[in-house]
């Protein structure tokens, strides 16, 4: 780092100190949230979300062969199977749009290619099936399949407009790669038992963060009523074949694979989280944007209400399961239709969080042009859905 960087920071830190509105109730409140919305966030995401995916992901990176991972999700794979199983992965994972970053982390940095593991990054959290079935139910079926379609076909443009844009530097890595990639050593392990390894993993993370259904008869209830036996089971699972099927080398690898996931990711999640928490608050508490504005800014189906909604749902950090009930206020408060759909195809897939850790995985540049593409493309979709209904 140059002398004048350096500078420049000081300098940023101390003015920022220095003008700071210590005395401002809405200050303070902001920073109340931020600690707040951490706080929830260490409760509600880290345990059973976030730890469970650290391992998944240390798992993919120490008992994956690269080869695997480059026959179906490289820049050789077949499209179609690469981006087939990307893209429907969200019916698989119902996870947040931070939990699926150490999945996503460990397939890039296995081989996988730009487009099949940005589809994967996108689809993950964008197409959970509980939430499309309650945006259904509470917003309306028009919206509920909307959002459904939506995030599908996102899922596939975005991961294949990744993979064209920066083809020349794709085929640049997988060229100097390609003598690793040769003699990567294959996981000598049964199919079978790495299958049932890798189910169960995540059964534990699916299981334990199953959310309450609207209704207290039916399937979903069912199986929220059992939630916590599934788990368990899956989890005696997987310490059985930890213990039976892997030996103590390739435990503690997993281990240290895991464990530098969790460094990597944390401390830019945390940060993340407080940002947001300052800026835009928990839901139904005020942060230094006050919710009017945004309630102003979205009402209608104009372009700019449509991108409002797509860039604040890019920031905004949604738990899972938790944009329905903001939308249901938000529309109350007189949201359009159309910035509603570009709410909910930008917001579960981003968040502050989400962004600093992808741009600490794939770089700058290709944060900035995922963002924008998503960003893009739901104020497209908001439009066209608010023109037709």
């Amino acid at each position: 780092m140059s002398e004048w960087k350096k500078f420049w920071i000081i300098l940023g830190v101390f003015l920022t100190a220095y003008f700071m509105p210590v005395n401002s109730l809405r200050f303070q409140g902001a920073i109340i949230e931020s600690f707040a919305m951490l706080n929830d966030y260490a409760r509600e995401h880290v345990l059973l979300c976030l730890v469970p995916a650290f391992f998944i992901a240390g798992a993919v990176a120490v008992f994956i062969s690269q080869d695997a991972v480059i026959k179906y999700f490289g820049p050789t794979a077949k499209k179609w199977v690469a981006y087939s199983v990307a893209a429907v992965s969200g019916t698989i994972l119902a996870v947040c749009s931070c939990t699926i970053l150490p999945l996503f982390a460990g397939i890039y940095k296995k081989g996988a290619g730009l487009g099949p593991a940005t589809a994967f990054l996108y689809s993950g959290p964008a197409i959970n099936v509980l939430a499309i079935v309650i945006t259904a139910r509470v917003l309306g079926p028009e919206l509920g399949i909307a959002r459904a379609l939506g995030a599908v076909v996102f899922s596939v443009v975005i991961g294949y407009l990744m993979h064209l844009i920066f083809l020349k530097e794709e085929k640049e890595n997988m060229n100097k790669d390609a003598s690793m990639f040769a003699h990567e050593g294959q996981n000598d392990k049964p199919l079978w038992k790495t299958g049932i390894y890798f189910f169960s993993m995540v059964g534990v993370l699916v299981f334990a963060n199953w959310g309450r259904p609207m209704q207290a008869t039916g399937l979903w209830a069912t199986i929220f009523s059992m939630k916590w036996i599934l788990a368990a089971g899956f989890l005696a699972v997987v310490l059985y074949a930890s213990v039976k099927w892997f030996n103590k080398e390739e435990r503690d690898e997993w281990f240290s694979s895991t464990w530098g996931f969790a460094k990597q990711i944390l401390p830019l999640l945390f940060f993340g989280v407080l940002v947001a928490g300052v800026l835009l608050g928990r839901p139904g508490h005020e942060g230094l944007i006050p919710s009017v504005w945004v309630e102003r800014l979205v009402g209608g189906n104009s372009i700019g209400a449509n991108l409002f909604a797509s860039v604040a749902g890019a920031f905004m950090y949604f738990a899972t399961l938790t944009e329905v009930p903001i939308l249901q206020g938000l529309i109350g408060s007189g949201m359009g239709k159309g910035p509603a759909l570009a709410l909910l195809l930008a917001g579960p897939a981003l968040s502050l969080p989400n962004m600093l850790v992808i741009r600490q995985v794939m770089g700058t540049k290709k944060t900035v042009v995922f963002v924008c593409l998503v960003v893009i493309m739901a104020t497209l979709a908001g439009v066209v859905y608010g023109t037709l209904f």
